[in-house]
């Protein structure tokens, strides 16, 4: 079974345990995305092994599920490189959009947060080791050793 009919087959609570957002982020990320492949492809070129669709839910399973990209491109029937290359451009894509970004540092500073200091002590403590010295050696018979490499 394809992914289309198996996305269209969630129900809405099963979004968000299968991909970790809600059904109207998920359409939103498929919308964005769609559009800037059309983009991509508007002068042409080869098509990709992986649809839309394929690519984006490639990237919740790295992301959310912590599949490694061999296993993924297993199930894909695809090298881990075009897996790698599908995460790199549904990340890129999200990010250049805009729509899911967090907010910066200066923004998130500019609000009126209170700053929590936490102080640990982190000072280094020796280790007591036993002194090395000729006592707690284990000699070795060297004329054993010898006499086994000239064999």
């Amino acid at each position: 079974m394809d992914n289309i009919t198996r996305v269209a087959k969630l129900s809405e609570t099963k979004y968000q345990t299968r991909f970790g957002v809600n059904k109207p982020t998920f359409d939103a990320m498929l919308a964005i995305l769609e559009k800037a492949y059309k983009e991509m492809r508007r002068k042409g070129g080869r098509k990709r092994k992986l649809s839309v669709l394929d690519m984006l839910i490639v990237w919740f399973a790295y992301m959310h599920d912590y599949r490694t990209m061999e296993d993924i491109g297993f199930d894909y029937t695809c090298h881990k490189q075009r897996i790698c290359e599908a995460i790199a451009w549904v990340e890129d894509t999200l990010v250049k959009d805009g729509t899911f970004s967090l907010p910066s540092k200066r923004e998130l500073i500019k609000d009126s947060t209170e700053i929590v200091i936490a102080i640990v002590d982190a000072t280094e403590c020796e280790t007591e080791r036993p002194q090395k010295n000729r006592r707690n050696l284990t000699p070795a018979n060297t004329s054993a050793i010898r006499s086994k490499t000239k064999l």
